[in-house]
């Protein structure tokens, strides 16, 4: 072992991490595996943050701040050892304590599972806001269920995407602290009868289902920050462990059969909802945490403040990220009035100051809506107060815009047998967010158009951000030193200190360690895909990357048939000049998209042909990245030169993985669309690959079926007929030519008859050209590196505390701890 030599601080926390391993585990630091030193350490690390917890809690309760309540269906934390000791200013203690011990911390990191929390952006901006949220001292609660088994683990098979159970929890969470004693009542279904007593109606259940809500907490301390926040997830348990009738009876399958369909509400998060049982599932969940959540937010303040509710808003402030969580306003509603004594008029009153809404979508099918049968049968309470809310906007909608009914039923939140999400939060929230300056103007020009025009003093366009912490700091050290080596590091907390690099974008000795480091990062990604893929990729090529949910309009389509015009191309002319590329994939497919999945399939059998063509001499290789998460991402964003940020344009709000790569020094191929067009404005149109329709020509072009602007396109581009026709020709697949037949369809002819709604064929040359353009960049290294440093340096205005600075501004005015 070799020998350290150690501080105090060291030495005590060596002491403590063999400590916990003895005390925890009941073993010697020689016979512990190296899964419990990460737990023994991940325990320490516990214990200081549970120290400052206790502090910051009592500062919180003294000074009676505001607090946030940022509910959301998605917490995407990712690995929390290696952030929260980074946070702690511990990172060269526990580097130190751990090798004098005989352990890298950098593999110790590496055993934590990833909590399974959130499927992408969604997720991983919550867990950024909370970061800085609690970074600026500012008194928050993320608010979300306790998913037992996450989304699902990817298992690339034959180049088929397969879903696997995500058992995140399978070896504890050393973070979460069960808190049985703060435990709800939930209740779905049953009958509600209206009683009339004292000159009130009273409302009273029977035979609901009840189901316990568990809250577990998670301590959350941000960077060199004063107070701790936490992150509260709800587990469901079954208010009777087993029914002891059955049991003893021997129908040991039934005796269990009520906690299990209790529990299945926290399982997993979304369920398929392709099916009834699915969709009931989903709006289950939905209820369950609002409920939850709601009951403790309320006890809270009872506890703190008495009965003066009209004061609500003053002290608790609830942010709905996205439509998921809707249904806290109809259950704040219902408690309001129904347990707390209130009229409807004052409840409403105080619903309306209290409840803030982020729309993260201009996708149809992303705008939740529920069907009535099913909303009044699970949530028949909730579904009363719904419906005259409903009622009363009827009546507003008629005096602003009378006997204009076809805008009454686009705005109604009751209409067509369905229950509309959007159209609730629109119709109650005091703020409402676009999450992009694009974005934006979408939701205000059109979908939301009727809603801005009652009030545009509601509407507020704050561009998403992502957390440096994380995303530079925790995953790039060595580049996070170089930056502080040069302008201090006050730039960890201060986004605007960062573009000071810019005057060393064209310094020789910079740009030489920045490429350094790059290269260092690209050499370990090389090796993690040669021990998880078995592809030898090289290190001196343009590792260009797209990582991100797999959906039609994120188009990795198009990314894959350009990869097959160039294979195409180099297999006709193997001599050809050409700068050596190694593509990289990480995505899931939701499990019931069938079109996305088979998209995977394509990528992975493009893939298998090329990797062992020996015609191109290994200038192209091509990889997936089974089971894309935040530790992978982290693995990417730090290796990739090219970003490629390509959905059609009008359809991604805003995107949080294009900061990330740009903070680490990758330059963006996309489209002018959600925050690239803000990435356009910082880092400058030389500094960035600008391609594409933009968001008013796509949607001038989906107004009309303008089949014949495609057949062109097919027939004059030769290279893309070629690739296109590969689909169907049964190269790919010699043994299923048809196997890609769908994708074929679909680019050419579409659903219902409209082709490639996706703008994949009108985008497909200019995307080409700005690859080009991008592989003659990449040989004149100077360019090269000016322009990536550019990126870094002009990434500040992404930083989520900007976001957090601009919504506590605008929106939630909550006061720093003192």
């Amino acid at each position: 072992m070799e020998k350290v030599n150690l501080n105090s601080e060291e030495t005590n926390l060596q002491k403590e991490i063999i400590g916990k391993i003895s005390r925890h585990f009941g073993k010697t630091l020689e016979d512990a595996t190296p899964k419990m030193v990460y737990t023994a350490c991940a325990l320490t690390a516990r214990d200081k943050i549970m120290e400052k917890w206790a502090i910051s809690h009592k500062e919180v309760k003294n000074e009676g701040s505001k607090k946030l309540y940022y509910l959301s269906f998605e917490f995407l934390m990712g690995r929390l050892f290696a952030t929260n000791i980074l946070n702690l200013m511990q990172t060269e203690t526990y580097v130190n304590a751990l090798r004098s011990l005989g352990y890298e911390l950098s593999d110790i990191v590496e055993l934590e599972n990833d909590a399974g929390l959130g499927n992408g952006g969604l997720g991983r901006l919550a867990a950024c806001f909370i970061d800085s949220l609690t970074t600026m001292d500012l008194p928050a609660y993320g608010c979300t269920i306790r998913y037992e088994y996450g989304l699902f683990r990817q298992k690339i098979v034959d180049g088929y995407q397969t879903e696997l159970p995500d058992t995140w929890l399978e070896n504890g969470n050393a973070w979460e602290i069960a808190r049985p004693e703060e435990s709800v009542i939930v209740k779905f279904g049953g009958q509600v009868y209206t009683d009339w007593n004292d000159g009130h109606f009273s409302f009273r259940y029977e035979n609901a289902h009840s189901i316990i809500a568990m809250p577990y907490d998670v301590p959350l301390v941000g960077y060199d920050s004063k107070i701790v926040n936490k992150l509260r997830m709800w587990s469901a348990k079954a208010p009777d462990v087993m029914n002891m009738q059955e049991f003893n009876s021997g129908n040991y399958v039934r005796a269990m059969e009520e906690k299990q369909l209790a529990e299945v509400i926290s399982k997993v998060l979304y369920p398929e909802d392709n099916h009834i049982e699915g969709k009931e599932l989903r709006l289950k969940q939905q209820y369950f945490l609002v409920s939850a959540t709601l009951q403790w937010i309320l006890k809270e303040y009872e506890d703190r403040y008495g009965y003066d509710w009209k004061k609500l808003p003053e002290k608790a402030v609830i942010h709905i990220n996205d439509t998921h969580p809707t249904l806290a306003i109809p259950e704040l509603m219902r408690i309001l009035i129904d347990e707390k004594g209130l009229g409807w008029d004052d409840a409403w009153e105080i619903t309306t100051k209290t409840f803030a809404y982020t729309n993260h979508t201009v996708m149809s099918e992303a705008l939740e809506k529920w069907p009535l049968d099913m909303f009044k049968k699970i949530l028949p309470r909730v579904y009363m107060i719904v419906e005259e809310i409903n009622r009363r906007l009827m009546i507003k909608l008629q005096e602003v815009y009378p006997n204009d009914f076809g805008k009454h039923k686009w705005m109604a939140i009751i209409a067509d047998n369905q229950v509309f999400m959007a159209n609730l939060c629109l119709a109650t929230c005091f703020a409402i967010n676009g999450v992009s300056k694009l974005h934006t103007k979408i939701l205000t020009s059109d979908i939301f158009a009727d809603y801005y025009r009652l009030d545009k003093s509601r509407f507020h366009s704050i561009t998403n951000g992502i957390t440096f912490r994380r995303w530079i700091c925790n995953c790039n050290p060595k580049l996070a030193e170089l930056i502080t080596e040069k302008i201090g590091k006050s730039w960890i907390k201060d986004y605007k200190q960062l573009e000071k690099i810019k005057k060393y974008a064209d310094d020789k000795d910079f740009q030489k360690r920045f490429a350094d480091i790059k290269h260092s990062n690209k050499v370990k990604l090389a090796e993690y895909i040669k021990e998880h893929n078995g592809i030898e990729v090289d290190p001196d090529s343009i590792y260009d990357v797209q990582a991100k949910r797999l959906h039609e309009y994120k188009r990795q389509l198009m990314n894959v048939l350009h990869i097959m015009v160039e294979y195409n191309k180099l297999v006709e002319n193997p001599d050809m000049e050409f700068t050596p590329k190694t593509y990289i994939f990480g995505a899931k497919a939701a499990p019931g998209y069938t079109r996305a999945k088979l998209i995977i399939k394509l990528i992975n059998t493009v893939g298998e042909k090329i990797n062992n063509d020996p015609r191109i001499k290994g200038k192209i290789k091509v990889v997936f990245l089974e089971n894309y998460g935040v530790s992978i991402a982290e693995k990417l964003v730090v290796a990739a030169d090219i970003s490629e940020q390509i959905s059609t344009a009008g359809k991604e709000a805003s995107g949080t993985g294009n900061m990330k790569f740009m903070l680490n020094g990758a330059v963006t191929v996309g489209t002018l669309d959600g925050a690239n067009v803000e990435m356009t404005e910082q880092v400058g149109e030389d500094n960035i690959y600008i391609f594409g329709l933009k968001a008013d020509e796509v949607a001038a072009r989906l107004k009309y079926n303008n089949s014949e602007e495609v057949k062109t396109i097919y027939s004059t581009n030769n290279a893309l007929r070629k690739a296109l026709d590969q689909l169907i020709s049964g190269e790919l697949e010699p043994e299923n030519a048809h196997m890609f037949k769908d994708l074929y369809q679909t680019l050419l002819f579409g659903d219902y008859g409209y082709p490639d709604q996706y703008m994949v064929i009108r985008d497909f040359e200019d995307y080409c050209r700005i690859h080009e353009r991008a592989a003659r960049d990449y040989k004149d290294k100077k360019k090269w590196w000016h322009m990536a440093i550019m990126n870094t340096a002009s990434c500040g205005y992404f930083s989520s505390d900007r976001t957090i600075d601009d919504y506590n501004k605008e929106i939630w005015h909550l006061k720093p701890i003192k």
